[in-house]
């Protein structure tokens, strides 16, 4: 398969799962913009086709100005990958308002903007391909986690009803709902996790762990080849779907 001559915009693209899938679709030959809030952190990784570009998904004017600089500079967004997010658990009844909303702002909020922003160009192109990044949370609950779960299922909604939105065009939309990934989020969630248990590092990410039906973290080049492959040909009546990437059935 080729990418080339797709423009690519990746939010949260500076680490984890999105700077797997930005490299594998920089790898066939797509021209790969990627978002997150330090871009030190982006120009690190950035080259080979990556671009960095900081913006905060949570504000609505910096997405769009941010947006239409990259297709000003690269081209009209065709791939889309709303990837940007917060993973972190706390208990309905510890939890404040404020951390709420800015749960929601992120997680649902940011993906809402990201792809209002780039359907403005992918609907003057004749294919396009956009991808949420959800969670396992999105398709069941997860204990310990209400704010994240429900802006998981929101933005899973959000994914289905665009898909119906768009059903007879060339453009597709669908979800990936990854289990526990081997990224910098569960490094944190460990720390986390422990401290809030009282319970060793080692046990904090054995919960983790044990989460995934497989018994073992799941890759972020995992979550990039399913990403790739809803980009390749074939692809083309795979649409509205929530892919469960989590070792076993969920």
């Amino acid at each position: 398969m080729s990418l080339q001559g797709k423009h690519a915009f990746i939010t949260g693209g500076g680490t984890g799962i999105g700077l797997a899938i930005a490299r594998a679709m920089a790898a066939q030959g797509a021209a790969v913009t990627i978002t997150g809030r330090r871009q030190e952190v982006l120009d690190a990784v950035a080259g080979d086709g990556i671009v960095g570009l900081a913006m905060d998904v949570r504000e609505e004017q910096d997405v769009a100005d941010k947006v239409a600089a990259a297709v000003e500079a690269r081209g009209p967004v065709q791939i889309c990958v709303a990837n940007a997010g917060i993973a972190e658990g706390k208990a309905l009844h510890k939890m404040s308002m404020e951390f709420w909303r800015n749960m929601m702002a992120t997680n649902l909020d940011g993906a809402f903007l990201t792809i209002r922003e780039c359907l403005t160009s992918m609907r003057q192109t004749d294919w396009g391909r956009v991808i949420t990044i959800a969670s396992i949370a999105g398709v069941r609950g997860l204990k310990g986690a209400p704010c994240y779960t429900a802006s998981k299922h929101g933005l899973i909604g959000l994914t289905r009803s665009l898909s119906e939105d768009y059903l007879g065009t060339p453009f597709t939309f669908n979800a990936i709902c990854p289990g526990y990934v081997d990224t910098p989020i569960v490094t944190r969630n460990v720390d986390s996790i422990s401290k809030r248990a009282g319970i060793s590092a080692d046990a904090a990410r054995d919960i983790m762990v044990s989460a995934n039906r497989h018994q073992r973290l799941i890759a972020a080049e995992e979550i990039a080849a399913a990403a790739l492959w809803l980009t390749g040909p074939g692809s083309e009546s795979v649409n509205g779907q929530s892919i469960e990437i989590a070792g076993g059935q969920m």
